[in-house]
């Protein structure tokens, strides 16, 4: 949680382990959490939604055009 920026590196892990918490798909989503939280050292709030907090992690797309960061 917080803004873009506002996590370091190694806070990313402990972020994306309660981001993906209520999914059924954990371990993808850690891995992609992990990968978009060292990009753009910013994790979404909660376990869903709230992406308008971290552009950077909300407007990285995937060459289909789909949401990259969970």
């Amino acid at each position: 949680a917080g803004g873009e920026g506002s996590l370091k590196p190694e806070q990313c892990e402990s972020a994306c382990n309660y981001r993906c918490s209520a999914t059924s798909h954990r371990n993808p989503c850690i891995e992609f959490c992990n990968m978009c939280c060292k990009k753009c050292l910013c994790v979404p709030s909660g376990t869903y939604g709230h992406k308008e907090e971290c552009p950077c992690y909300n407007n990285w797309k995937t060459k289909e055009g789909t949401p990259k960061c969970p």
